[in-house]
């Protein structure tokens, strides 16, 4: 497994180089109940891997590390945080004091969030299903569709990041060029991602693609009539139980859907919680048993080592296991084990350092050494 993490870090170096200022901090708290479940209290095994992330923030070994949160059967292992300086895309924050009540930019991993609450919007029947073409879905730029070619994507392909389309991510986040950035810059982001040249056939290459995760976001909003922000504290945050959260809006007031996602660190282990319970909480299903089947299905290679799902990357452990994660700029996680029903989260503030691939490595390591 940490051989996987690591050629998937090694590969993503450039795409996790730099994240610019360009979306405006936005948001707004959400509440939710208080749920049955709780997290059992902290097992003796895991003071040992408790003290080395404490000794190895101490020595400088782990710079940038905030939070790291492990849990296996519903018990926690380790929780720890750490002080240190953060930002809200790009906006600087000064030295936080984090903790478990303390919000943390998810980055890339709102893409699986955004992925879990698609399928229970399809379960409700207020999104199309994945073999609908996809500019079925997209009335408003129905010229693009005298495009044999385009006409051919479907909603499966925006879920797998395989629609064919042009994009690049791979530039540092303050490049005007860098995809992500030029639709959020753009007059019309929907359009921008929708009308990209065609560079292979839908449904045959993965690319990394955030564009893909405005459009499921859109197909949320619309289907159900509620911003994205509120459609999640409804369907997902407050059947878990989760009390805070905040979505990052870029320049057109829209949520960012792919990155904007903020969260407390227990609570985002809490989603992850959420997969290994096959989609069921407190004895009701949160999110279809199926539609994780879908989602956690490998169905194209992804980055070295990796394959992706619906708007998650999938490992394989050496016993052929497999390991779900959603990954963020900077070093956060959400790492789910289900065959040592292990979960763990991890949030640092490395946006924008070259050295953030073994940093985020480095954690890693620690804590697969510590649970097997």
């Amino acid at each position: 497994m940490i051989a996987t993490v690591r050629r998937l870090l090694l590969t993503r170096r450039r795409l996790l180089q730099a994240a610019g200022a360009v979306l405006l901090a936005g948001g707004r708290p959400v509440g939710a109940a208080p749920d049955a479940f709780v997290w059992l209290p902290a097992a003796p095994e895991g003071a040992a891997l408790a003290e080395q992330l404490d000794q190895g923030v101490a020595r400088g070994e782990l710079l940038g590390l905030h939070g790291v949160f492990v849990a296996r059967s519903g018990r926690v292992l380790v929780e720890r945080y750490y002080p240190g300086p953060d930002d809200r895309w790009g906006r600087s924050m000064g030295t936080v004091a984090h903790g478990p009540q303390v919000p943390h930019d998810l980055r890339s991993v709102s893409k699986s969030v955004v992925g879990l609450l698609y399928g229970i919007a399809l379960a409700e029947g207020r999104v199309p299903a994945p073999d609908t073409p996809l500019l079925d879905a997209f009335p408003a730029h129905a010229d693009l569709a005298r495009d044999e070619r385009r006409r051919a994507i479907r909603v499966a392909d925006a879920l797998g990041m395989s629609m064919g389309l042009d994009w690049n991510e791979d530039l540092p986040y303050n490049d005007p060029r860098n995809s992500e950035i030029a639709m959020e810059r753009s007059a019309d982001r929907i359009r921008y991602v929708l009308e990209r040249p065609i560079v292979a056939a839908p449904g045959t290459t993965w690319r990394y693609n955030g564009g893909t995760t405005v459009l499921l976001a859109d197909l949320i909003t619309r289907g159900s009539g509620l911003p994205l922000l509120r459609y999640a504290q409804d369907k997902l945050f407050t059947p878990l139980g989760i009390t805070e959260a905040e979505w990052t809006t870029g320049p057109s007031g829209q949520p960012a859907a792919a990155s904007g996602l903020r969260l407390r660190l227990p609570d985002l282990a809490r989603i992850g919680q959420l997969l290994l319970q096959q989609g069921q909480w407190d004895g009701r299903t949160v999110v279809p048993p199926a539609w994780l089947t879908e989602s956690l299905t490998p169905r194209l290679p992804a980055w070295d080592g990796l394959k992706y799902g619906y708007q998650w990357f999938i490992a394989q452990n050496a016993d052929g296991s497999p390991v779900w994660m959603a990954i963020g700029l900077g070093g956060q996680r959400l790492v789910v084990a289900p065959s040592l029903q292990m979960v763990y989260g991890l949030t640092m503030g490395n946006y924008t350092r070259a050295d953030q691939v073994p940093r985020t490595l480095a954690v890693q390591r620690l804590i697969h050494a510590a649970v097997r």
